[in-house]
């Protein structure tokens, strides 16, 4: 797992098991869930840089279609209903992705 000594394999499971059905993901609830939203700065801006694959300093769309795999390789893809939404919901500045900043503010809320 990517987030090995990070997060908790127990809850991130938990966090997955709660939005395996289509269109049932949602970030608050699964940042929460897996334990992310109560990690430090720091640790928040490691998983940044993981879900962020290409390394471009930001997270777009296409990488948070693909979100939950980052968490377990046999993980579904978010629908495009929920990719819109997530990156609506990170999106602060409009610019189309999310930045380290936009992602720690979205952990945290």
């Amino acid at each position: 797992m990517a987030f090995a000594g990070v997060l908790n394999d127990g809850e991130v499971k938990a966090a997955l098991d709660g939005c395996a059905a289509a269109d049932s993901f949602d970030h608050k609830k699964f940042f929460k869930a897996c334990g992310m939203s109560g990690k430090s700065a720091d640790e928040v801006k490691k998983a940044f840089a993981i879900i962020d694959q290409d390394n471009s300093g930001f997270i777009e769309e296409e990488e948070l279609k693909l979100f939950l795999q980052n968490f377990s390789a046999g993980a579904r893809a978010l629908t495009d209903k929920e990719t819109k939404a997530f990156l609506a919901a990170g999106d602060s500045d409009g610019d189309g992705k999310i930045g380290v900043d936009e992602f720690a503010a979205m952990v945290k809320a």
